[in-house]
């Protein structure tokens, strides 16, 4: 199963094959000016990619040309080169995705999951992954998403929503597969997905805010995600907007988690009405004028306004995104969101440049995927 991979790139490589990538076809007179390079030392850093199979000169040309006045050939990545696996593991299911190199999901599937038990879950990676490769045999490696805290890419140090402490998942799967295998917090590789592929892209500052089972955020600055020791430990809990706001079920009272967190809506409309909902229900009640319905997503609607303006006012991002399963309540809730952002922000501020993305979990395994890309292909720092 194992595909051939390429020889390490060297940074000067690597910058050039990120270009590419992200910005692909781009021609030889746009990389060298980006990147600050002399048309000689362009030459000599593309071929050994292109001898590699990792670019390739688009037989197309350009409108950009040389001064000799001949058209320049632009340069691609070769997308179908490599697949890369991608797992986003939830609570009860693992959605698996096949992207090419360039993130294009091509396959997906999704299965049930029955245990915990890391080895258990291995296993159940591995047989997707066996059926992947049966119509993607050039399959180059594997990243898988969890929602907790991740040292160093290889081992999950905490997962709330499966039980895991100090489990090193990345080699258990190695293991079976024979392939590497990048693990990271599902937000982290969301964010790095969107900043490389999707809204973020070339934009220098940019920020995700993720509304699902939980609440994640991710900022990113001269390209980069920005990391800190704190990452994926849960900072949405600790993130008060109303120190008098609803409880969660774990008795937090005020915070993003307690006002947002799709659970945490749901058991607030069941605490008051004795009546359980899906949160899409308890969407459509809202907007059809529910009372209980339409103060819970009012006020969750105000909470979001509100962390919008903080994100901005204190990262000053060029764009927010709002992703994850739980951005329906953009939709609903507008006036409230748009009234606490006014409230929350300087009278002659610019407005907020945001973006709203409804992420299944197959964008969820795609952002897996794209870690795998960037670790594996490109030998991009792992720390």
């Amino acid at each position: 199963m194992l595909a051939a991979s390429w020889a390490p790139l060297s940074p000067a490589e690597r910058a050039v094959a990120i270009e590419v990538l992200t910005h692909g076809p781009v021609s030889r007179t746009e990389i060298a000016r980006k990147l600050n390079l002399s048309a000689g030392s362009l030459t000599r850093l593309t071929k050994p990619l292109i001898e590699s199979g990792l670019l390739v000169e688009d037989p197309a040309p350009v409108t950009v040309t040389t001064r000799q006045g001949r058209p320049s050939q632009p340069l691609d990545i070769v997308a179908d080169s490599r697949y890369f696996v991608g797992f986003k593991i939830t609570e009860d299911a693992v959605y698996g995705v096949v992207t090419t190199l360039k993130s294009d999901i091509v396959a997906t599937r999704t299965l049930p999951l029955h245990t915990h038990v890391p080895d258990d879950v291995a296993a159940l990676l591995h047989t997707m992954t066996e059926d992947f490769a049966l119509s993607f045999p050039r399959l180059a490696g594997i990243g898988v998403g969890v929602g907790g805290h991740v040292q160093g890419r290889t081992g999950v140090v905490a997962s709330p929503f499966l039980g895991w402490e100090n489990v090193p998942f990345a080699e258990l799967l190695e293991q079976r597969t024979a392939l590497p295998v990048v693990v990271e917090n599902d937000v982290a590789a969301l964010v790095e997905a969107e900043a490389w592929f999707g809204a973020g892209r070339g934009l220098d500052r940019f920020a995700v805010l993720t509304i699902g089972a939980g609440i994640g955020y991710g900022l990113v600055i001269g390209g980069q995600l920005v990391r800190t020791p704190d990452d994926s430990r849960g900072i949405g809990r600790r993130w008060i907007i109303d120190p008098h706001g609803p409880l969660t079920p774990d008795g937090d009272r005020g915070s993003v988690v307690s006002l947002l967190a799709i659970p945490s809506i749901r058991y607030q409309v069941r605490a008051a009405t004795g009546r359980d909902h899906t949160y899409d229900e308890i969407l459509t009640l809202a907007a059809a004028g529910d009372p209980m319905a339409a103060r819970v997503v009012a006020e969750a609607g105000r909470a979001l306004g509100t962390v919008v303006a903080q994100i901005a006012n204190f990262a000053m991002p060029e764009k927010i995104l709002l992703a994850g399963e739980g951005v329906g309540l953009v939709d609903v809730a507008g006036p409230a969101i748009r009234s606490a952002l006014h409230a929350n922000r300087h009278p002659l501020a610019d407005p907020v440049a945001m973006e709203t993305k409804i992420s299944d979990f197959n964008d969820w395994a795609r952002g897996a995927a794209v870690l795998a890309i960037q670790i594996l292909v490109l030998g991009a720092p792992k720390d």
